[in-house]
């Protein structure tokens, strides 16, 4: 995602975003967004909902450092050193149980000065999940493909073993094969959490082993 700072303030700024976002029905959507302190004092921001249009299955969200908080919580503080920019903030929205289109609006302002105010309009897409492809078969494992794909943050892997003495795993690498990170898939599951929210933007692979062996390679873009 470019980066084009939205809004503009004497003393911050708000930036990072995009007109809209679409996500999947059950889904918990994050839109990132940057806090930046132009000012050389350090300041503190309010980060208030204004208004929201959502479905009643759907949920609003605050989320600093990947941690999310119900945003019925009237004003969310943040303090910022001077010349510090925030990056790792997001707003989330849980898809709920129908599709449709949805839209939040939050007001940001300095609590030393409620004139610098700013204000930040966020509009969902919300869509049901597209019908899941096997993309490996075995007499050892059933496994679809990874979604969302591209990823910002986690994405998830589906899947089924047959047999509880394979090993499984899957392996995350760079394009010169290094690898990045592994997460082994237990027989009592079904689904496991991929992290991309620590690797820069870019195109990765993941690969399925069984017992050691690499049997699937597919690939994962990571978008920032």
């Amino acid at each position: 995602m470019s980066l084009a700072f939205l809004a503009k303030a004497q003393n911050f700024e708000v930036g990072g975003l995009s007109d809209s976002y679409r996500g999947y029905i059950g889904d918990l959507i994050k839109v990132p967004i940057q806090f930046k302190n132009t000012s050389n004092k350090t300041i503190t921001l309010i980060i208030r909902k204004a208004e929201s249009d959502i479905g009643a299955t759907q949920r609003t969200f605050l989320c600093p450092n990947g941690d999310c908080y119900d945003s019925k919580i009237e004003d969310f503080v943040l303090e910022l050193e001077p010349g510090i920019t925030l990056q790792n903030f997001s707003i989330g929205l849980e898809g709920g149980l129908v599709q449709g289109t949805s839209s939040v609006k939050y007001v940001v302002f300095n609590r030393s000065n409620p004139g610098e105010m700013r204000e930040i309009a966020v509009n969902f897409s919300i869509e049901e999940r597209p019908v899941k492809n096997d993309i490996f078969h075995s007499r050892f494992i059933t496994i679809h493909d990874v979604y969302p794909n591209p990823v910002t943050d986690f994405a998830h892997i589906d899947y089924k073993l047959h047999n509880e003495h394979v090993k499984a795993k899957i392996v995350i690498h760079n394009i010169l094969g290094l690898s990045l990170s592994e997460y082994p898939l237990p027989f009592s599951e079904t689904k496991v959490k991929l992290r991309a929210d620590e690797l820069t933007g870019g195109i990765y692979f993941y690969s399925l082993y069984l017992n050691n062996e690499g049997v699937m390679t597919r690939k994962l873009i990571v978008k920032r």
